[in-house]
């Protein structure tokens, strides 16, 4: 009997210990720093889902940090954990650059997306009410992602993915982490749709973001350029909705191969409204084209000190 009840103890011991394996493995591992996890962040607005927040090597409590927030967060620290073994590796160009005394100190907040309603969250709502007709609209609910998957998996709710950002992640990382709170020292980023949504956050938000980094933005938001009426959708929300360029920096990028070669275009007749609105390139207006570059992971840690030194170098 004694022998059995060890035996059960044993194998549970052993179960409990996969388990935390399997979680510490799902963990990023940095370069440099650390990272901390709060696994299933729970929201009014959106589903749950995981913030990986990366903290500089020699993060101190009497120190306080700026803090740059990225879509797609899951992607950011470790091609060990991603799907497809690429990385941005934000961690490894941070601690660069600090080290070069090229930036600030910068707490990083990685927002997972949530998988099948990416699309959903990401793409900026009130051009697509606004700016669209209900046929238009229509038609573009339903486009696929593939044969048997919807490109949306629902509603549009970016809106309310924003007040996840502004009403309940940002205050909670203020409160746990030494942070700089005002605009002048949060930023968003990301890319493709994460671009496009990090646009969308400084537009609504201009109080809170006071700098976007859109790498490889997905001006067209569906698979096609061609007889598409998205593009033009953005273009008037932008003339109406960009934030002051007295206080705000703005990013853009491109390459040139594969989805990113449908953006170029789009990205030029964005240029001509930011410049007509105040933005001035090289100062709080940079947009930059590489030849080559894909839509990948790969490609935008490639270039991601450029934007980096943009936002976060001294003023």
């Amino acid at each position: 009997m004694q022998t059995l009840k060890f035996l059960i103890l044993f194998f549970i011991l052993v179960f409990i210990f996969s388990i935390k394996k399997n979680y510490a493995q799902n963990i990023p591992q940095p370069y440099k720093g650390k990272i901390i996890r709060f696994e299933k962040f729970n929201s009014k607005y959106v589903n749950p889902r995981n913030i990986d927040v990366w903290l500089p090597e020699n993060y101190q409590e009497n120190q306080k940090y700026a803090v740059l927030y990225m879509n797609d967060g899951q992607m950011l620290f470790d091609a060990n954990t991603t799907w497809n073994k690429q990385e941005w590796k934000i961690d490894e160009t941070l601690t660069e650059l600090e080290a070069q005394k090229k930036i600030k100190s910068c707490i990083v907040v990685g927002i997972w997306n949530n998988d099948k309603l990416r699309h959903s969250e990401y793409f900026p709502q009130k051009p697509f009410k606004k700016f669209l007709t209900k046929a238009q609209q229509d038609s573009l609910m339903g486009a696929k992602r593939n044969p048997k998957q919807s490109l949306f998996g629902g509603e549009i709710i970016s809106d309310n993915y924003l007040k996840f950002l502004v009403k309940e992640l940002k205050p909670f990382i203020d409160k746990k982490f030494s942070t700089h709170k005002k605009q002048k020292n949060t930023f968003i980023g990301g890319a493709s749709m994460g671009g496009l949504i990090s646009m969308y956050a400084i537009c609504e938000y201009p109080n809170v973001f006071g700098g976007a980094i859109c790498m490889s933005t997905h001006w067209i938001g569906i698979h096609r350029a061609e007889n598409n009426p998205i593009p033009n959708a953005f273009m008037q929300y932008l003339a109406e909705k960009l934030p002051n360029p007295k206080n705000h920096l703005m990013y853009f990028d491109t390459g040139t191969a594969t989805l990113d070669a449908l953006y170029p275009p789009f990205q030029q007749k964005a240029d001509v409204i930011l410049e007509k609105k105040g933005f001035v390139m090289g100062k709080n207006l940079i947009t930059k084209v590489f030849e080559g570059d894909d839509h990948s992971e790969k490609s935008w840690q490639k270039r991601l000190h450029i934007p980096l030194v943009f936002l976060l170098g001294e003023r």
